[in-house]
């Protein structure tokens, strides 16, 4: 239950912090956007130290379930675009992978 908060928090602070360089780049926000997400950023990579695993590659493959799902969420409530039904059944899949990843008997 851990892994899933410290994976759900690193997935919000890594969509905004990326978010912010989009903003900047792609929607013309000011250049004073890329701190907030340079802070976020780092914000992520710390939050996954967080995860009980043992190895890094293992806790990045099993982050990267929720990572998708946490991107269509942020696509639905910051971008208003409402995921369609193959974005959701990917999303569940990837969930699933981190599923077998995190529980897996070692």
């Amino acid at each position: 239950m851990k892994s899933l908060l410290v994976f759900s928090a690193a997935a919000l602070a890594e969509i905004a912090g990326c978010f912010a360089f989009w903003a900047w780049w792609r929607l013309d926000k000011s250049v004073l956007w890329l701190l907030p997400g340079m802070a976020s950023l780092a914000l992520f990579g710390w939050l996954l130290t967080q995860a009980d695993s043992a190895f890094a590659g293992r806790a990045y493959a099993a982050y990267g379930g929720v990572y998708i799902a946490a991107s269509l969420l942020w696509l639905w409530f910051a971008e208003g675009m409402r995921p369609d039904r193959f974005d959701v059944a990917g999303a569940m899949l990837a969930l699933a992978g981190a599923g077998v990843i995190l529980a897996a008997p070692r």
